[in-house]
């Protein structure tokens, strides 16, 4: 351990720095590890078979199809973004509400307890997908924007951890904001577990969209104004409150038509379509931007009102 770390152990109130080492290392793999499960939860729960392959090699339903720890398929990227980001902004958070002493040392290792499960995830399901499908250059090249697909998922899962894990406020709102849309799929992902893709009530996905927008607000009303230069963060948040939900309509729906399968260059130029449709007035983004800018406008009111009473009460008195 370094010196600025351990003289800030010393000087750090109500903590236990003389304690051993191993043992906070050992909270923070676990930390990790419960993590990286809680986010593949609403996957599990359902029993996790692979799902249906138009390359299978055999013929099989639903219920015959193999365990597969992800939902490996190019109709669920979106679904497997959410399980494993999740994982990390879980782990993240645990550890900026702990709040360690040995923060560095927790924050690893509990990054290492999440690629644990998921890589561990990972190779399990793309072991039982390649030894499934037809051989043949469409089933590797399958394959491989699968895998780019969760390799990408799981850096942004270490990225999310990271953000979140920070004792600075700015980077932990930005956290928060890069992870709202993925959140808000993953609660749906568990209404879907418990009461079927074809149960779901019609309240629930309408409300699903306005839960990014509320973690927004509150998120942006915590970090506050001050310094000045926290607008960035809330320049950004609600940036990606209007970009995040229209690349995950795009590649939902791209990726969901049949009919482009293989053909590159036409799935590029329909992504491109759907991006800039979906970004534009018919997108339906800007009533959650104003609504995500209300909360937080709202949250700062209330917070300056209860200071001033605080600061008025000695007075009275």
């Amino acid at each position: 351990m370094s010196l600025p770390d351990q003289a800030m152990e010393q000087k750090a109130p109500g903590r236990r720095p003389s304690r051993p080492p191993v043992r906070d290392a050992g909270w923070g793999c676990l930390t990790g590890i419960l993590a990286g499960v809680l986010g593949l939860g609403p996957w599990l729960v359902t029993g996790a078979h692979l799902p249906l392959q138009n390359m299978w090699g055999a013929e099989a339903g639903p219920d015959q199809m193999p365990v597969a720890l992800l939902p490996l398929s190019q109709y669920q990227l979106t679904t497997i973004v959410a399980l494993l980001t999740v994982g990390g902004a879980a782990a993240g958070l645990a550890v900026r509400i702990w709040s360690p002493a040995r923060r560095r040392l927790v924050v690893w290792c509990a990054a290492a307890g999440v690629l644990v499960v998921q890589v561990a995830a990972a190779v399990q399901s793309f072991t039982v997908l390649d030894a499934g499908l037809k051989d043949g250059t469409m089933a590797s090249l399958y394959v491989a924007g699968l895998l780019a697909g969760v390799t990408a998922s799981i850096a942004a899962a270490l990225v999310a951890l990271l953000l979140l894990s920070s004792r600075s406020r700015s980077l932990t709102a930005l956290g928060a904001g890069l992870m709202a849309v993925p959140f808000a799929s993953w609660a749906l992902l568990w209404v879907v577990a418990f009461v079927g893709r074809t149960n779901i009530p019609l309240a629930v996905p309408t409300i699903g969209q306005w839960i990014p927008a509320v973690i927004v607000g509150c998120v942006l009303a915590w970090c506050g104004l001050r310094p000045a230069r926290r607008a960035a963060v809330w320049a950004v948040d609600l940036a990606l409150l209007w970009v995040v939900p229209a690349v995950f309509t795009s590649v939902n729906y791209v990726l969901g038509t049949r009919m482009l399968a293989g053909d590159l260059q036409e799935m590029l130029l329909m992504s491109q379509q759907i991006l800039a449709a979906t970004l534009g007035p018919a997108g339906g983004a800007a009533p959650k931007v104003l609504l995500a800018l209300v909360i937080a406008l709202a949250g700062l009111g209330a917070k300056s009102l209860v200071a001033r009473r605080k600061r008025a009460a000695p007075t009275a008195s």
